[in-house]
């Protein structure tokens, strides 16, 4: 079966008048179709399903692109945060400050293992954690800090770290593999880091997976561990929280195909995000931008605008697909926020929740859809 190029879907040409969706996972499976198939025929074939080569593979060759010692595949991205904190010795009544613009997940996989969530703004530059906010959120109970890389755009650990001294970091790299700080990529500079392959991400499986990568052996032992009911040998449970979250060999296999793809899906994200800004620069809109030494992975492509509901409207009127990430922060929605923490106001927070709205990114994305977009906003605004 021939393999459809990458560009080969990006240049077709589309009827001006055809929807544009928000995100179509299905562009890069369609490119990957022939190898995609081969990869699934060899583990129907090789009769091992749960923890086998497949899953070896993956997570060495993920291990050696994020430049950390281990990587453990496991059942979604939420599991990886969950499994990352209980690795840590994070426990039930331990604060774990993190931010309330961000995915639910996030402040979910707090809640599950009985922690309690301190909520702190962010950087209205880059949507990530502020560090300055950590000053006033630290306490007795402080037992770790989760630092979103949002959008895409790397969270600064650094100066997450020097703020709070002494507290583990894990990184939240769902929406960021493929971007870097420094020339680096990120999910090496917290102790822990984790990541998903829901399908819509930069690096997508068929269905739901994560990972939890570490330079710290004991953390990756323990993660190994846990995701196998807390197993040190097989049937015998020794570490408490031990659950059932492995990644299958079917979805690791298929991500050992498209993880040798993931530098051109990131490139070719960043080079919409780069059309997107020369097409709207000069209207009234904030635009996202790079901090010195960040390489934007561009998961999601983020505009603020004060008249964002006319202009979500107006585009979905047009048949583009557009989005909200995050319509609410988690402190306003009572299954997360309940129990929560909140040291100070979270003025960028409340501030941008009415202006965000998510333009359609993906990699297989043509230039000619993303000039339609680019239209039709200049429409709204003409």
């Amino acid at each position: 079966m021939a393999r459809h190029g990458l560009s080969d879907l990006m240049n077709k040409g589309d009827d001006v008048a055809a929807p544009i969706p928000f995100a179509f996972p299905g562009g890069e499976a369609q490119t990957l179709r022939a190898e995609i198939m081969a990869a699934l025929a060899r583990v129907v074939d090789g009769n091992t399903y749960i923890l086998g080569p497949e899953v070896a593979t993956f997570e060495k060759s993920l291990a050696g692109s994020l430049e950390v010692s281990d990587a453990i595949g496991v059942a979604s991205g939420t599991d990886a945060l969950v499994l990352a904190l209980l690795a840590l010795g994070v426990e039930s009544g331990d604060e774990v400050i993190t931010v309330s613009h961000t995915a639910g997940a996030t402040v979910a996989a707090i809640r599950m293992i009985g922690a309690i969530p301190v909520l702190v703004d962010i950087q209205e530059s880059t949507y990530c954690l502020d560090p300055d906010a950590l000053k006033g959120a630290l306490s007795s109970k402080s037992k770790a800090i989760v630092a979103v890389h949002l959008y895409g755009h790397p969270a600064n650990v650094e100066a997450v770290r020097a703020a709070a001294p002494g507290i583990p970091v894990v990184e939240d790299c769902a929406q960021a593999q493929g971007a870097l700080w420094n020339g680096r990529p990120v999910g090496g500079r917290g102790e822990v880091s984790c990541f998903s392959f829901y399908p819509t991400k930069n690096l997508g499986a068929l269905g739901d997976g994560g990972a939890v990568a570490s330079n710290d052996v004991g953390i990756a032992t323990r993660v190994r561990q846990l995701r196998t009911y807390g197993w040190t040998m097989p049937q015998y449970a020794e570490l408490n929280h031990g659950r059932c979250s492995r990644l299958d060999e079917m979805q690791a296999a298929l991500l050992s195909v498209k993880l040798k793809m993931l530098p051109d899906y990131v490139a070719r994200r960043r080079a919409v995000a780069a059309r997107y800004r020369g097409g709207l620069s000069t209207l009234p809109l904030i635009l996202p931008l790079e901090k010195p030494g960040a390489s934007h992975a561009y998961h999601l492509y983020v505009l603020r605008s004060d008249r964002r509901d006319a202009l979500e409207q107006y585009l979905s009127r047009r048949g583009i697909g557009v989005g909200r990430h995050y319509p609410l922060p988690v402190h306003h929605q009572p299954g997360l926020a309940a129990g929560a923490r909140i040291p100070v106001p979270l003025t960028v927070t409340e501030k941008i929740g009415s202006e965000i709205l998510s333009l359609p990114m993906f990699s297989t994305i043509s230039d000619e859809q993303v000039d339609r977009v680019i239209a039709v906003v200049r429409e709204f605004f003409a």
